[in-house]
C-alpha cells in the first residue's frame, strides 16, 4: 500500500505562501508586496529601533528599507527573505550613523520618551514582549503584578544597555537574541563569515553583561531580585 503523506505543517504552508508572494511581487503585484510588508514590518521596525534608539528615526529607516526592498525585489534570489530584508534595514541604520557622524549612545532618552509610561516600545522585546506579559496579567488571577513591573524594568534596562554597545556588536546580539535568527542568517545580514558572527556575539554578550552588572541604576531589577532573596547588592 503506498505511503500517504500528511498535510503540510504550518511552517511549510507559510513558506510556500511567502515564496508565492515574492514571485508575485517580482512580477509587479503591489498587493503581494504589501502582504510581505505586513509580515515583516514589526520585525523590521524592532531591529531599527533597537539599533538607533529613536522611534521616529526607526520609523523612517523602516519605511526607507521597504521602499528599497520594493525597488530591488526583482534581484532577490536568496534563501531567506527575512535575512535579505533585515540586511537592508541594518544598512539603513548604518547610513544614519554615518550621517550623524557618531553612534547614538546618547539617544536613550529618545527611546524611553517614545514609549508610553510603563510600556515597552516596538516588537521583539528582549526577554519577552511586554505586551504578552500584560495579557497574562489580565487573564491570570494568580499573576504577581510586582513581577510584571520588575520584568518591564528589566526589559527597559537591557534595551538601554544595548545602546551602549558598538553598532556591529549591537546588531549581532539583536539579530540573535532578540530576532532569533540563526548564525547563518546573521552572517547573510551582516555580510561576514560565520566565525565573525560567533566572535561578535561572544564579545557583545560579555560587554552587555558587564554593563548590566556594573551600572546598578541602569539595572534596578538585579537589586530588587537580590533583596527578595534576602541578599544585599554589592
Amino acid at each position: 500500500m503506498p505511503h500517504e503523506s500528511g498535510p503540510p505543517d504550518r511552517d511549510e504552508q507559510s513558506e510556500c505562501q511567502e515564496q508565492s508572494l515574492i514571485a508575485r511581487s517580482q512580477q509587479g503585484d503591489r498587493r503581494a508586496f504589501n502582504q510581505l510588508v505586513e509580515r515583516y514590518q514589526a520585525t523590521a521596525y524592532a531591529l531599527a529601533l533597537r539599533m538607533v534608539g529613536s522611534p521616529d528615526v526607526a520609523a523612517d529607516v523602516t519605511q526607507s528599507a521597504f521602499l528599497s526592498a520594493y525597488r530591488a525585489i526583482g534581484s532577490f534570489h536568496g534563501l531567506s527573505f527575512r535575512a535579505w530584508l533585515l540586511r537592508i534595514v541594518s544598512n539603513g541604520c548604518f547610513d544614519h550613523f554615518r550621517a550623524q557622524k557618531r553612534h547614538p549612545t546618547a539617544s536613550l532618552d529618545a527611546l524611553l520618551e517614545g514609549a508610553p509610561e510603563g510600556s515597552v516600545t516596538g516588537a521583539g522585546d528582549i526577554a519577552g514582549a511586554g505586551g504578552e506579559a500584560l495579557t497574562v496579567a489580565l487573564t491570570d488571577p494568580t499573576y504577581d503584578p510586582e513581577q510584571l513591573a520588575l520584568r518591564v524594568e528589566m526589559i527597559g534596562a537591557i534595551q538601554a544597555a544595548l545602546l551602549r554597545l558598538g553598532a556591529e556588536q549591537r546588531l549581532a546580539i539583536i539579530l540573535s537574541d532578540v530576532q532569533g535568527l540563526t548564525y547563518e542568517e546573521i552572517a547573510r545580514v551582516m555580510d561576514v563569515p560565520l566565525g565573525t558572527v560567533k566572535s561578535r556575539l561572544a564579545r557583545a554578550r560579555g560587554q552587555l553583561r558587564a554593563i548590566l552588572l556594573r551600572d546598578r541604576e541602569l539595572f534596578p531589577y538585579a537589586e530588587r531580585r537580590d533583596e527578595k532573596r534576602g541578599k544585599r547588592p554589592k
